[in-house]
């Protein structure tokens, strides 16, 4: 799933909590973001809804929008899994030394979240330069 839909993105979420539940084999990527599904239970009744591929999360209501929120997950995890950026499995592992293994992936998804906003609104690719200054800078905080 190189650049899946929203709907893909869904579809992967709801069925990867569904094999699971029906104790049905996973991929290793399902295995990766049943991890995460795991470390949400908030986001269960959302997956297990009927509705879960047209439901809205405005920021205006307050809810975190399951799916963006396990696809930073996962897109981190395997971030991690490569050190790449070079230097985010270090910097992340100085955030897991002052807390915990989540905590510190949600202070990354800040990071993350603040470049991926920035390309959207100057139209331009990711800056990986800037993602992995602002990882560090927490790390060193």
């Amino acid at each position: 799933m190189f650049n899946p839909s929203r709907d893909q993105v869904r579809e992967f979420f709801v069925e990867t909590w569904r094999k699971h539940r029906a104790n049905e084999l996973l991929t290793p990527l399902e295995s990766m973001a049943l991890d995460w599904v795991i470390e949400h239970p908030e986001y269960h009744p959302d997956l297990e809804s009927p509705e879960a591929n047209q439901a809205e999360y405005p920021v205006e209501k307050g809810r975190t929008n399951p799916f963006l929120h396990l696809s930073m997950h996962l897109a981190i995890a395997e971030q991690l899994s490569i050190d790449h950026p070079r230097g985010i499995r270090a910097a992340y592992q100085k955030l897991v030394n002052r807390g915990d293994a989540h905590q510190a992936a949600h202070e990354i998804m800040e990071c993350l979240g603040q470049v991926v906003w920035e390309a959207q609104r100057l139209g331009t690719p990711l800056d990986s330069e800037a993602y992995i200054e602002l990882i560090r800078q927490r790390a060193e905080r």
